[in-house]
């Protein structure tokens, strides 16, 4: 898809193709591959839509329904890949080869792809991560901040830089495909998805959602989007995740009229304009309906009026939800919906037994079918897999998570630094002549700075998850040689300093796991900061964390608030700030709330801090 223009002359041949018989139906025997030296769907110089319509023709029943299934890495084989026709294959959250190295990736992958590509049209397997904030199962890949500090950051230029670092580290390890970005407008804070959303502001999200599929896929108007160091993205979760009643992850939407579910539908828009190539679906539901039997959504908004030609996947197991306890049905109804590609990473033996049996009794029709596998199959062609199905190992051999890659993770990291109270100017230290103690067991943790999806799915708190700086780290690195830097974990001797830079925050948690009822810090950090308290040291605090905290009542005790979010890997960017190398300019792009009264009642007319707050230091020491 190098332009819209080609798009649309890709897509009339399809149309000319089918119109002049070339379409296959069920009852047809598909063409022998070896009638013909080389089949069109394998000749590099013909249009895609021209190679997909050939291909399409030529694949039995089995072989498309294949295509539209997609098992976890732990529950296929190459050999399972190869009999069944497998077309794509995942790894969840933490689920990562024995050796979890760019080469063990690439070596995994290769050897699933040897089983697609014997197979009887050889047609490649795509391959899908969770890449949300960086190439995060990956050990040593760049981490960078979770969305929600990049929506403080607010930077366009930036999110295209991020995307185009997170792409190639992907690539590198063979994957090619990635389940990101969310696209979400969280707006109700005691969701456990809320730090994967730029902003409660669709704008927000549109700008930077768009910006991040450009730098991800590259631009839809050049010849090498999808390919070389570029991967196909995936926008989710179609739509109105971060709507639910209470802020129940895979809830129901309630409240939202059809006008206000537009400014929601808004930021898909701008991204499939900007050549997004994968819409995943939302677990949620609207009215009742799950979103993944929603025939209206799917395919008459989604397909239909915002004009996407890419392909729908389900989220992890999402079409089981749509008539829980009957299989059959919620595949049926899920198919028929619109869904193209489905996630189904144990069962995938009984979803193609059981839409062989839907297609052969006339409940799903072969259209329906065709429509699916031909949206897969252009993704892959464009996406490369054909000419280049193996990882690149000349991209292995560079590795992830180089100085250049985590440069930029550090500048998003200061960039998202939001400074919520300074007062009399206590920052930016001087960086050559203070004496600092840094408090709390999170100053010293990449686990407890990454936050969620890192290394695993829930993520983890340990020092050592993967390589990076922490927080503590960074600051020795930025304090010039004149400073003194002292660290308590525990907040015991922190009396006689300048200040006490005080970290606290949320443990990880990703989805579900992270859904809360109650925002206040917890009582272990209420004790740290009540000792730092006690000592008369003047304090700074950092706060780690998915979605504003209330801190209300412990505030007025601080010298210095700094929201530092879920910064990922680089922890030096937080030090950039503190040190006054660069100045803090993050905004908030969620309203601080007060109380709880305020979070469950949606009440943003009075916060602590208001949506677009951020206080702005010079750069340099005093």
């Amino acid at each position: 898809m190098a332009s819209k223009t080609k798009l649309r002359k890709r897509l009339m041949a399809g149309v000319m193709l089918v119109t002049l018989g070339l379409g296959t139906t069920l009852g047809n025997a598909p063409s022998d591959v070896s009638a013909q030296k080389t089949p069109s769907y394998q000749n590099p110089a013909l249009d895609v839509e021209v190679r997909v319509a050939d291909l399409l023709s030529r694949m039995t029943l089995d072989e498309k329904i294949g295509q539209m299934v997609q098992p976890e890495r732990f529950s296929v084989t190459r050999e399972d890949i190869q009999n069944y026709g497998i077309g794509s294959v995942l790894s969840g959250g933490g689920s990562v080869p024995d050796e979890n190295t760019p080469e063990g990736w690439a070596d995994m992958i290769d050897d699933f792809q040897q089983g697609a590509l014997q197979t009887r049209l050889g047609i490649p397997i795509i391959y899908g991560v969770d890449a949300v904030h960086g190439h995060n199962n990956v050990k040593g890949a760049t981490i960078f901040p979770h969305n929600i500090g990049l929506g403080a950051a607010n930077d366009r230029n930036l999110m295209k830089q991020i995307g185009e670092v997170t792409a190639e580290e992907v690539r590198a390890t063979g994957v090619s495909y990635t389940f990101a970005p969310t696209l979400a407008a969280p707006q109700n804070i005691r969701w456990g998805r809320t730090y994967e959303g730029y902003s409660e502001k669709p704008q927000i999200v549109s700008k930077l959602g768009t910006a991040i599929v450009e730098g991800l896929q590259g631009d839809h108007k050049d010849d090498d989007f999808l390919q070389g160091k570029h991967i196909a993205s995936t926008i989710k979760h179609f739509v109105g995740d971060g709507l639910t009643e209470g802020g129940i992850d895979q809830g129901n939407v309630t409240e939202y009229t059809d006008e206000e579910l537009k400014k929601h539908i808004k930021p898909y828009k701008e991204a499939i304009k900007e050549g997004a190539r994968s819409v995943m679906v939302t677990y949620s539901s609207i009215n009742g309906l799950k979103t993944h039997g929603d025939y209206h959504l799917i395919t008459e908004v989604l397909k239909g009026e915002l004009g996407f030609t890419g392909f729908v996947i389900s989220d992890y197991n999402g079409p089981q939800q749509i008539v829980p306890g009957d299989f059959r049905e919620s595949i049926k109804r899920s198919i028929n919906a619109g869904v193209d590609l489905f996630m189904i990473p144990n069962d995938w033996r009984r979803f193609l037994s059981t839409t062989k049996e839907l297609v052969n009794n006339g409940e799903v029709a072969i259209d329906r079918i065709d429509d699916a596998v031909t949206r897969i199959l252009r993704v892959k062609f464009e996406n490369g897999l054909f000419e280049q199905p193996f990882a690149d190992r000349e991209l292995v051999a560079e590795g992830i998570g180089n100085a250049d890659h985590r440069a930029v993770a550090r500048e998003a990291v200061r960039k998202s630094q939001v400074l919520l109270k300074n007062n009399n100017g206590i920052l930016p230290l001087d960086k050559n002549n203070s004496d600092l103690v840094v408090v709390g067991e999170k100053a010293d943790n990449i686990g407890y700075q990454s936050g969620g999806w890192t290394i695993s799915w829930q993520g983890a708190p340990q020092k050592d998850l993967t390589e990076g700086t922490t927080i503590l780290e960074g600051i020795r690195e930025v304090a010039g040689a004149g400073s003194q830097i002292t660290y308590s974990e525990d907040g015991s001797n922190v009396s006689n300093h300048d200040a006490a830079i005080v970290v606290v925050g949320e443990e990880p948690y990703a989805e579900g796991q992270g859904d809360r009822e109650d925002l206040h810090l917890s009582q272990e950090d209420i004790d740290l900061l009540n000792e730092v308290k006690a000592s008369g040291t003047p304090m700074i605090v950092l706060l780690l964390s998915g979605r504003p905290m209330l801190v209300t009542d412990e505030i007025a005790d601080w010298d210095a608030f700094v929201a530092s979010w879920l910064p990922g890997t680089e922890g030096a960017g937080i030090a950039d700030v503190l040190f006054g190398d660069y100045a803090f300019e993050g905004k908030l792009s969620y309203t601080w709330p007060k109380n709880m009264e305020q979070v469950n009642n949606h009440d943003k007319t009075d916060p602590l801090f208001r949506l677009g707050y951020g206080l702005k230091t010079k750069v340099g020491n005093r």
